[in-house]
């Protein structure tokens, strides 16, 4: 199946046209929210100078992405908590989240500075 992209709706589900969702056409509030591209960053605002990554945009649903989590913070050795759709993770994990998740086939991306 191929992917295509459109610069209004990010990218589009070969099957009906409409922004690209989980595989069911006619179910439209499973549509993906985003431009389809997982983002890793660093944040310290509001944190006493502790740095923590968040990581969004990941296009899953909830039950999956509280497994995807738990795997994660394993994987670094941290832990974190998972706010309306963000995974925040423990100090900058940043460079061991852009493989891990690049591994599974997403556009990963490390933003900010």
């Amino acid at each position: 199946m191929a992917k295509v992209y459109s610069t209004e709706f990010g990218r589009l589900c070969a099957k009906c046209g409409g922004a690209e969702h989980d595989g069911r056409c006619a179910n439209a509030a499973a549509t993906m929210q985003g431009d389809g591209r997982v983002r890793i960053q660093r944040e310290t605002k509001g944190r006493k100078g502790a740095g923590v990554t968040l990581v969004t945009g990941i296009p899953l649903a909830e039950k999956e992405l509280k497994l995807l989590h738990k795997k994660l913070k394993k994987k670094c050795g941290v832990g974190g908590t998972l706010k309306n759709g963000v995974l925040e993770l423990q100090g900058d994990q940043r460079e061991l989240l852009l493989a891990e998740l690049s591994a599974k086939g997403w556009d990963v991306k490390i933003a900010g500075a």
